[in-house]
């Protein structure tokens, strides 16, 4: 199952059932969980965790240093899920000391081709990064979220669950869960109606989403209030309530 072409550091754990393509190249303090299969030409540094059941393409470099200039050679991490499916030549970087120390993504992800996520990202799970997206330094992305090609975000901001992102498009605030942009900069253009439909979201539930869209574009009701409207919407259609979290707790404010 491991080419005797890769070259596997004697500190490396690499479970039953991992397959390992020529010329790859396994650091020491890496550790992969069984099923997982990696190309030709992958280079995985760690200390990285990965799960099981992940699909790994040609040319993926996963668990180098951080591209930050503050960092000094510290020990940092990545953690890596199940299942997911990390395309050509995609980076993942470890974590830095001035945040979590790791880089996380969940399980379940796709990340096409060329896809980056810089340091101390903590991506959930289901989530897709089309061809060549990127994610700065300290990104939050959170589960179901989509990125289209091309798709930037700055450093710092928070994507919020079930959220589209355009093709191409500048992210440099936070984007609430469900909300659709695009653009350079972003800018908000509804909601993601079509993925809450494929997700089996209700009719009635996805309407109720609209309302507490408007709430928040709309109306041009004060942050406060609108937060206020919308947990009370929430006691009714929990899903609500997701927004005014995220609200509550955006710190680069949102994408208007």
């Amino acid at each position: 199952m491991i080419d005797s072409r890769a070259v596997i550091d004697p500190k490396a754990e690499i479970d039953e059932g991992v397959t390992i393509g020529p010329f790859s190249v396994i650091g020491p303090n890496v550790k992969i969980g069984r099923g997982t299969e990696i190309g030709s030409h992958v280079v995985i540094n760690g200390p990285t965790t990965i799960g099981v059941d992940n699909k790994i393409f040609q040319f993926a470099s996963l668990g180098e240093d951080p591209q930050d200039m503050k960092y000094a050679g510290e020990e940092t991490f990545l953690e890596i899920g199940d299942r997911n499916t990390i395309r050509e030549f995609t980076t993942i970087n470890r974590g830095t000391t001035q945040d979590a120390m790791t880089t996380r993504l969940g399980s379940d992800n796709l990340l096409m081709a060329y896809a980056h996520m810089a340091h101390d990202c903590q991506v959930g799970n289901n989530t897709i990064l089309a061809n060549a997206a990127s994610l700065a330094g300290h990104v939050h992305v959170d589960d179901w979220a989509i990125l289209g090609g091309f798709c930037c975000v700055h450093q710092f901001c928070h994507i919020g669950a079930h959220s589209f992102n355009g093709l191409g498009s500048t992210v440099k605030r936070d984007v609430p869960p469900y909300v659709l942009t695009d653009g350079t900069p972003a800018k908000p253009y509804g909601i993601n109606s079509e993925g809450l439909r494929r997700r089996g979201f209700s009719d009635e539930t996805i309407s109720q989403i609209k309302n507490a869209y408007k709430i928040i574009y709309k109306k041009k009701m004060k942050l406060e209030d609108a937060i206020a409207a919308i947990q009370e919407l929430a006691q009714e259609y929990p899903e609500v309530g997701l927004m005014a979290e995220f609200l509550s707790n955006s710190e680069r404010s949102i994408v208007r």
